[in-house]
């Protein structure tokens, strides 16, 4: 009676702020759940440090990848009280992870195997080289890390958008990253690589040779953080109930597809819109067009570790599909942007050494260095208890007797230590055997400390040679492109002579063609020869929409006095139909008047916007096309949206703007002064094709230039759905757009011919 006095007396007396606190007070005493990490995840034994031993002749020395004592001590060294220095450019958002098939015969893991949850994630993407301030588009490599909110615990995957990495030790991960680093005299470049410190390094450093072929690849040019894959990188286990143990790599593909830019649309919109990634992302969101990756494994069994060519712990390496092939298991869904970009994005905190029971390590090197460096570096970022910040910690519940420290939020009642009097929090070893579950997978050790890396960890050409191999020719002569344009930065040759030589174990014509443009010794014979393998799973063209979709894709309809007010419209709602994104760009921001007089407003003007910000132009008839033809402005709209490989539409009299302006007719007209022959020779675009027959609704398709001179009920009917081949403007239209680029306008010589 006296207890319940108190607690009415006590909850009369509490104020607002007191009751605030109650949700971060625990009682120890009063909790029926065992030990668990900071993570969430249950602890097994407090006693022990791991160790490798045979548990009779000695005890052997301690194991660092035992997160759970370093956890313990960490805790402890820090119980008594900036920038991140990679990664420090980012976006997040939040959404969740479906289950659709679970693998128990791989892991007992209860997010892998229980399809009725949905378990809360939150990703962040970001740059790795240059600072908060630098530019979204930067040629770079792009980080793709979640945190899975599991019942168990949290999970973090620490990824990147590509499957490799410069490094297969960590102790060369400050070197790698000194190196890409702005100049230490001059702090610059900001967010670029084409400087002499980064390819001095990678010049020294052949296991570098993979990951530099995939940055130089548009793989580190993303359209979108919706259209880029993402990679766990590392390669991790998984454990069975039967104690079986299986090596294991993670996979996201994109629903959308993959796409990047181009070199010089990533250049332009650096300045035009540094913050274009972030932006895109928060709309895509808010429109309710939720980004969607398929989640997929690659399994390795225990026995298997070494039947490969290749170190399948090597994370410069990565398993051919071909080889192991992935297994679609679920999904990822964002579906809600970040309240309070500080508080979320910027103190979400990841660490690699967070797994959750049957998911565990490997002896990648890489990874054993990063679940150290991780947790260190949360610790001078965000202190201690960065753990118990909202964004970071677990929705399952904590409990531990780790104390104190900056920044503390949890209040403990009760002790502080184990084993206490009153049987408060104890591990939970013996009920994890009870439930059937592996405690710690027994894995057999054997060697002699060494520093030393084996022989399968010594061959660095083989993949990169792979990787290229797999290329389509517009993304071959993208990687010669970026690296020309890299190495043509630096005034040191002693570097750029040791790179062609590198580039000669590659691909011979690779590296002539790199020393043609840089000014470099022309290599005779390979380093190594190519031995002419391909995977059909490495080059961006194998990764389309499994079904054509437009949405979410931002479409410029180009519009001044006079345009067709009913093709505008029916274009329009075509758009909105197939949730596209549809964007007036008028000669002025001020009202336009339609075919029928009518007042519209544009949502912006030619000179406030470029091309460069959407994925497809559009085009109605009407008289207005006269008075956009005499705008260069306009002009340079579509020639530039040529150039970047997108999609045009033009309908009815706007078709003529478009055939005028990409006609060598009109280049003559420009230049004539110049000489007919030259324009002819350096603009032949004779080979583009477009609608002519007014009396018909045909549709032209021609290197993706969509043009129709009437449009029909018939070919309104056939915009219903987008599939290639149909005989609707829209349908067609929208299908190219769907495709995201039309690299055959490359590869055949079109775009090299027009200026933009």
């Amino acid at each position: 009676m006296a207890q319940v006095i108190h607690n009415i007396k006590s909850a009369l007396k509490d104020t607002k702020k007191v009751q605030d606190l109650h949700r971060d007070i625990v009682d120890m005493t009063k909790t029926s759940s065992g030990m668990t990490t900071d993570h969430g995840t249950a602890v097994l034994d407090t006693d022990n440090w791991l160790k490798a031993t045979d548990g009779a002749t000695g005890p052997g020395p301690s194991l660092l990848e035992d997160q759970i004592a370093r956890e313990k001590i960490m805790r402890f060294d820090h119980e008594r009280i900036p920038e991140r220095v990679v990664h420090a450019r980012g976006a997040g958002a939040h959404g969740y992870f479906k289950l659709h098939k679970a693998i128990p015969e791989f892991s007992y893991a209860g997010v892998l195997n229980d399809t009725s949850r949905e378990t809360p994630i939150f990703l962040r993407f970001s740059t790795v080289q240059g600072s908060r301030g630098s530019a979204d588009t930067v040629r770079d490599v792009r980080g793709f890390a979640i945190k899975f909110y599991t019942d168990e615990g949290n999970w973090d995957i620490v990824g990147n958008n590509i499957p490799v990495f410069f490094i297969q030790d960590a102790i060369k991960f400050p070197d790698i990253i000194h190196s890409v680093k702005p100049e230490p005299n001059n702090e610059v470049p900001t967010g670029a690589s084409a400087h002499p410190s980064f390819y001095d390094f990678i010049s020294l450093q052949p296991e570098t040779t993979h990951m530099l072929m995939w940055v130089m690849s548009d793989r580190a040019i993303p359209k979108s953080y919706r259209t880029m894959q993402g990679f766990g990188v590392n390669t991790y286990t998984l454990i069975n109930k039967s104690g079986d143990r299986f090596f294991v790599k993670f996979h996201f593909d994109p629903e959308l597809g993959v796409d990047s830019l181009t070199w010089d649309e990533a250049l332009k919109i650096s300045g035009q819109d540094p913050d274009f990634h972030r932006k895109d992302l928060e709309a895509a969101i808010k429109s309710g067009a939720f980004p969607k990756w398929n989640f997929s494994i690659q399994v390795i069994p225990d026995a298997n570790e070494h039947d490969f060519e290749f170190d399948i712990l090597d994370a410069t390496k990565l398993w051919p599909e071909e080889l192991v092939p992935k297994i679609s298991i679920g999904e990822i869904v964002l579906n809600r942007v970040v309240d309070e970009y500080f508080t979320e994005t910027e103190q979400v905190a990841f660490c690699t050494a967070h797994v959750i029971p049957g998911v565990g390590f490997s002896d990648d090197p890489l990874l054993q260095g990063r679940n150290f460096s991780y947790f260190d570096t949360q610790i001078t970022r965000l202190g201690p208890n960065w753990q118990e910040l909202p964004i970071n910690r677990p929705v399952c519940p904590v409990m531990n007797f780790h104390r104190d420290g900056a920044m503390r939020h949890k209040i403990s009642k009760g002790p502080n230590y184990w084993p206490n009097r009153f049987e408060a929090v104890p591990p939970v070893g013996e009920t994890f055997k009870s439930q059937g579950h592996v405690t710690e997978y027994p894995q057999r050790m054997h060697g002699v400390k060494r520093r030393v890396r084996t022989a399968k960890f010594q061959e660095h050409f083989s993949q990169a040679q792979l990787f290229y191999n797999s290329l389509c020719p517009h993304e071959k002569q993208h990687v010669i492109d970026a690296l020309s344009f890299e190495l043509n930065k630096l005034e040191e040759m002693d570097i750029v002579e040791k790179m062609i030589e590198r580039f000669t174990n590659i691909d011979l014509d690779m590296a002539q063609k790199i020393a043609m443009n840089v000014g470099g010794t022309m290599p005779s014979a390979a380093g190594k020869a190519n031995h002419g393998k391909k995977s059909a799973f490495l080059s961006q063209e194998a990764y389309k929409p499994s079904e054509p979709t437009i949405k979410s894709r931002k479409i410029a309809i180009l519009v001044g006095d006079g345009f067709d007010a009913v093709g505008y419209e029916a274009m329009k709602g075509a758009l909105l139909a197939h949730s596209a994104v549809p964007v007036t760009i008028g000669t002025r921001r001020s009202r336009v008047k339609n075919s029928l007089g009518k007042d519209v407003q544009p949502d912006l003007h030619f000179e406030g916007d470029r091309s460069t910000g959407y994925d497809a132009i559009l085009i109605p008839g009407g008289a207005h096309v006269q008075s956009l033809a005499k705008s260069g402005r306009v002009i340079h709209w579509i020639r530039e949206a040529f150039g970047h490989c997108k999609t045009i539409g033009a309908f009815g009299e706007g078709m003529h703007i478009v055939s005028f302006l990409l006609s060598s007719s009109y280049q003559s007209a420009l230049l004539c002064a110049a000489g007919v022959d030259l324009v002819k020779a350096a603009l032949p675009l004779t080979g583009l094709k477009f609608a002519e027959d007014g009396s018909s609704d045909a549709v032209v398709r021609s290197y993706a230039v969509v043009t129709a001179r009437s449009y029909s009920t018939e070919s309104a009917k056939a915009d219903l759905s987008i599939q290639d081949g149909n005989t609707g403007f829209m349908s067609n239209f929208a299908f190219y757009v769907s495709q995201h680029r039309c690299w055959a306008r490359e590869t055949d010589g079109l775009v090299s011919q027009v200026a933009f």
